[in-house]
């Protein structure tokens, strides 16, 4: 047994003593031992060595960090600036709706005639429409024809109270939706300002202005006044637009318009530069893109582009607004289609300028047989019951030509016109160059298609191509990106995809939205 050697035991008790006060000092493990560095490496981190090295690998942060600071001012200096947006008044944000026939919207009596109370009731659906506003009335009374028993500051009681207006206010109020209130004086008369011995009287024009200040005092975003062209009075337009400017409340504006039913653009150009007081003037200046049962649309498109470019001009600083309905003369469905319907919500909503809408438009409302007249305007239509859901207990309506035109149908449906009418109202409140941008038109060697661009600053950039032929059209489109975005299309099947603008093909009545991104140059 090695124990019993005696040399054996003594080298056990050394080992177990230790190393002897004159043995060799243990060394220090390697740099790469697992158990990493002893007590003996932080000794020598002191030394010369590791002090240079760990001053330059500082000086090597602060540097680097220098110049990433550096690059990024730099950028910052180089990029270019945002620039300012344009202040605007509500109206200029989005679209305005129009119920000039309120006995036609929603019948809340039962008694077979839209009311006030019935407007109310359908403050939610105009909410889902986007719109920014909506025009009412006239509501006052008027018996027709008769100045001195026209009463502008209080309501027809066939269309409901006063307190029922207030309703109404307080309604769209909650919804965020400015009310204008059409003040237009004998609108059941032959002539609407009523004789001008009459309107030239100074105790009318006392009454007009009391009554402006009495409704805005009520609570109404703005005055609409109608057939403008047989006032030719612009001292009064003056001081109509100096109450509104003084009843402006919390910064929020009171608009004037000025609605004219003169379709001849000479006549029209003639008002803009007579009204220049007022905030917009409403007419039905393209009217020529809405002739009845129109077969030849080959050359529509150049048509378009000739008629909204000469308007922009002539309009200079004024803003423009923009729309396509017949107040009082019937709806558009009929005379055009659904699918030349879609196209022109989609031009009117992406000009720039203020688009205007008149209820039922925006589902493709047919209106009655017989020739476009107040008389037979379709009652508006929002679901599918004996009245359409206009009253409780009028009697069974007219059947429209169209069973699928009524609200409730194209509600949930993603490819009515409702909802493309939807999408393209939000889009034009919330996409800065549709809000604010340039318009340029696109050359597409196509007379009947129309396009054109809507640039702001460093946003998202849109691209309208218009085909109102009832035919497929090819168009190259240049100095353009080959590829574009497809926002909304008038035929659904065609949205969300990618398409490109050399030889693009456009089906039958198509309406495209298309973007593209900025990029820098």
């Amino acid at each position: 047994c090695p124990e019993s050697r005696p040399g054996a035991r003594r080298r056990s008790w050394a080992a177990f003593r230790g190393p002897s006060r004159s043995a060799p000092r243990l060394s220090c493990p390697a740099l790469g031992s697992r158990r990493g560095s002893s007590c003996c490496h932080l000794g020598n981190k002191a030394a010369p060595g590791w002090v240079r090295t760990r001053w330059a690998l500082l000086i090597l942060f602060w540097l680097g960090w220098l110049g990433m600071l550096a690059g990024a001012v730099a950028i910052i200096i180089q990029a270019p600036r945002c620039k300012d947006l344009p202040k605007q008044g509500w109206w200029q944000k989005g679209g305005i709706y129009r119920i000039l026939e309120v006995e036609s919207f929603q019948d809340s009596g039962n008694d077979g005639i839209g009311d006030l109370l019935g407007v109310k009731e359908r403050m939610h659906y105009l909410s889902t429409l986007k719109v920014k506003g909506f025009v009412i009335g006239p509501v006052h009374v008027n018996p027709e024809d008769q100045p001195y028993s026209t009463n502008l500051q209080d309501v027809d009681q066939k269309l409901g109270t006063l307190q029922d207006f207030r309703d109404v206010l307080q309604a769209a109020k909650k919804k965020n939706i400015k009310v204008i209130l059409d003040l237009t004086p004998n609108y059941h008369g032959q002539l609407p300002w009523f004789s001008r011995d009459v309107w030239l009287q100074g105790d009318f024009q006392n009454k007009m202005k009391e009554a402006i200040q009495f409704w805005l005092k009520e609570g109404v975003s703005g005055i609409q006044i109608g057939s403008i062209e047989h006032l030719n009075d612009s001292q009064l337009l003056s001081e109509w637009k100096n109450i509104t400017e003084q009843e402006t409340v919390d910064d929020q504006a009171r608009v004037l318009i000025a609605m004219t039913s003169r379709t001849d653009a000479r006549g029209i150009f003639s008002l803009l530069n007579e009204t220049t007081e007022v905030d917009m003037l409403t007419s039905q200046y393209l009217q020529e893109l809405v002739k009845p049962d129109q077969n030849d649309t080959s050359t529509l498109g150049h048509t378009a582009q000739k008629l909204i470019e000469n308007y922009i001009q002539q309009a200079g600083s004024q803003w423009p607004s923009w729309s396509m309905g017949r107040p009082y003369l019937g709806h558009l469905a009929k005379s055009m289609g659904e699918q030349l319907l879609r196209l022109h919500h989609l031009l009117l909503y992406t000009l720039p300028g203020t688009p205007f809408t008149d209820f039922g438009d925006e589902i493709g409302l047919w209106d009655t047989p017989g020739e476009p007249a107040a008389s037979n305007i379709t009652h508006m239509q929002w679901d599918n019951s004996a009245t359409y859901g206009f009253s409780r207990g009028a009697q069974q309506l007219d059947k429209p030509e169209a069973s699928n035109v009524t609200v409730q149908a194209q509600q949930g449906h993603k490819g009515s016109t409702l909802r493309f009418f939807q999408r393209l109202s939000e889009l034009r409140t919330k996409e800065r160059s549709l809000l604010h941008g340039n318009f340029t038109s696109v050359d597409s060697s196509n007379q009947s298609v129309f396009s054109y661009l809507r640039v702001w600053d460093q946003n998202k950039r849109f691209l309208v191509v218009l085909n109102f032929a009832r035919q497929e059209r090819t168009v190259s489109l240049l100095d353009l990106p080959s590829q574009v975005d497809v926002e909304l299309s008038t035929h659904p099947s065609r949205e969300e995809k990618q398409l490109y603008l050399q030889n693009l093909k456009l089906l039958p009545s198509e309406g495209l939205l298309l973007s593209f991104p900025y990029v820098a140059p």
